[in-house]
């Protein structure tokens, strides 16, 4: 067989785990490896992007949306410490992105060679697997192993470092090959305990008003249909984590919405609170879902799936843990019910009426704000505007900032699945233009929206370049409020309004995104909204809308606990 060199090997085990694309930022270090892009025939696009966060949250969504494997790439030194944020937030949300970062030579190392540094010492933290290539005959198994890591499992995020003279090595090429079933996530699933699930269908079925919380577990294992079997079944409400939405769809009569402190309302923690049982699904129980812990309360019997068993009784003492992936635990557990169903007690809730009731009093607390035609904008009233006119298939990736309580609220989708995405785990600023690219080069057949601050603005607005080139089109809300709208808002909760260094100037956004070459409106009328959503929709490229917005910290945001 014929020898490869290293960069000419890592293009063949891309090829061969079945990556169509890579998000990336040239450098001095990675020539070697975008030469070999450049000359082999291998079917891969590759995505150039201004910034490697960018990469990074491109690389996320991407992964999110198809269910492969998101690549991301770098140069040495800085491009290696910009590359990382978008690892950890995929790492933390259990999706599987490779970052590759090349490195200087071996044979440099000690002699401070510009660039250098301990990318694996760096990245050790903060993802599920990381290696230093030392050799060029390592390429292969390492590649492989990188799949096999984030694709099982708990899905995670994996860094390889690509020093400049390995690219250069020999590899014998009899090595290039790859598990198939490593390049989509969940690979190789495993189910619970059938004991486990014997019990846990028990609990269920004996309950009065069994609850279930799904958090982003249901969506990454494609768990959907068996979660609507065993709800229905069980006539159970469904509520889901901001990361959980799209478990059921919106429009369920069992789906009661989002609980917690960002996105959550009353109404559905009155549903949380009359639960006598409740099944987490997916779901890390963590503070924000469970406003600190305190719904449900610690005095309900808690039944937990998930495919990380560090998670189960980390919050709650837990009656009933089941270790598994959630499709299979709840199509096991959905099997196990409806062998029980005879013996539900007579005066069992109906779920429909609980999540009904929560779905009425949460759009009476939208209805006036989303209609009001006082300036500046509210955003209840951009929210329900993308509600009416967005299509049902449409991807809306949001940032963590203004957007976020808002979508996660009052956003709707007819359909599960992945069609809302927010970075949750870190929630960095900047995160949804990105991400809006990432998940149109997956889903292109669907309109890609981003919503953001207009702090998020000023941390991505390079983007603007790679998606006009690009020809994406997205359509692009800022909120703009001239602030960090979350902190001033927990400044006026928590420290007796002492507003400090959180406000900025105002930037007409609309303006320059037509300098990028993008069709821009600003729109600081609420009666011209609707009308400048549509007018973008229709352009055929990128869009981007201005909305002069109500600042966070005047707003009735659907948050029931800022930072104190």
């Amino acid at each position: 067989m014929e020898n490869l060199t290293g960069a000419e090997a890592m293009v063949r085990m891309l090829q061969h785990n079945g990556v169509k694309h890579i998000f990336g930022l040239c450098g001095d270090t990675s020539l070697p490896f975008y030469d070999a892009l450049y000359r082999l025939d291998h079917g891969m696009r590759h995505i150039l992007t201004r910034d490697e966060r960018s990469a990074g949250y491109m690389a996320d969504a991407y992964a999110r949306v198809t269910g492969k494997v998101g690549v991301c790439e770098g140069p040495s030194g800085g491009g290696a410490t910009y590359l990382l944020p978008g690892l950890v937030e995929a790492n933390e949300s259990s999706v599987p992105v490779l970052g590759i970062t090349s490195d200087v030579a071996v044979g440099s190392r000690g002699k401070y060679p510009l660039t250098e540094l301990d990318q694996e010492a760096l990245y050790r933290p903060l993802t599920k697997w990381n290696r230093t290539i030392d050799r060029a005959d390592q390429i292969p198994g390492m590649v492989r192993a990188a799949f096999r890591a984030m694709t099982t499992g708990k899905p995670g995020s994996a860094h390889l470092c690509f020093p400049y003279d390995v690219m250069k090595q020999q590899v014998d090429a009899s090595d290039i090959w790859a598990q198939p079933e490593h390049s989509r996530f969940p690979a190789m699933r495993f189910a619970p305990d059938p004991a486990d699930v014997a019990r846990a269908a028990q609990r269920l079925v004996g309950a009065r008003a069994p609850v279930i919380i799904c958090g982003g577990g249901v969506v990454i294992a494609g768990a959907s249909d068996a979660l609507q079997q065993l709800a229905e079944a069980l006539k159970a409400a469904v509520c889901v984590t901001v990361s959980g939405q799209g478990s059921l769809a919106d429009t369920h009569p069992l789906n009661a919405g989002v609980v917690g402190s960002n996105g959550g309302v009353m109404a559905t923690r009155d549903v949380v609170a009359a639960a006598d049982v409740v099944l987490f699904v997916g779901c890390r129980a963590g503070s924000t879902s469970t406003e600190h812990w305190r719904f449900p309360n610690r005095n309900v019997p808690i039944l937990h799936i998930d495919i990380d068993p560090m998670v189960i009784g980390a919050n709650y003492l837990t009656e009933v843990g089941m270790v598994g992936d959630a499709k299979l635990a709840l199509e096991a557990l959905g099997a196990e019910v409806a062998e029980r169903l005879a013996h539900r007690p007579s005066d069992a809730a109906d779920g429909a009426v609980l999540a009904g009731r929560a779905k009425v009093a949460r759009q009476a607390q939208l209805e006036p704000l989303a209609s009001s035609l006082e300036a500046p904008i509210r955003p209840e009233r951009v929210v329900q505007s993308l509600n009416r006119l967005l299509p049902d298939d449409a991807v809306v990736c949001a940032d963590p900032g203004t957007p976020c309580p808002y979508f996660s609220a009052y956003y709707d989708v007819s359909r599960p699945g992945r069609h809302f995405i927010t970075n949750r785990a870190h929630g960095a600023l900047g995160f949804s233009m990105s991400a809006a690219l990432g998940a149109w080069v997956g889903r292109p057949q669907s309109k890609c929206v981003s919503v953001m601050g207009d702090g998020s603005f000023g941390f991505t607005v390079g983007e603007l370049e790679t998606i006009v080139r690009h020809k994406a089109p997205l359509l692009m809300v800022v909120f703009s409020n001239s602030v960090y709208g979350w902190i001033k808002a927990s400044q006026k909760a928590g420290y007796d309004k002492r507003y400090y260094s959180v406000d900025f100037d105002r930037t007409d956004h609309a303006r320059i995104a037509e300098a990028y070459g993008v069709k821009a409106w600003r729109v600081d009328d609420p009666a011209k909204l609707d009308a400048a959503i549509k007018a973008a929709m229709e352009h055929d490229g990128p869009a981007l809308i201005d909305v002069v917005a109500q600042p966070l910290q005047d707003a009735a945001a659907p948050v029931s606990q800022w930072m104190g």
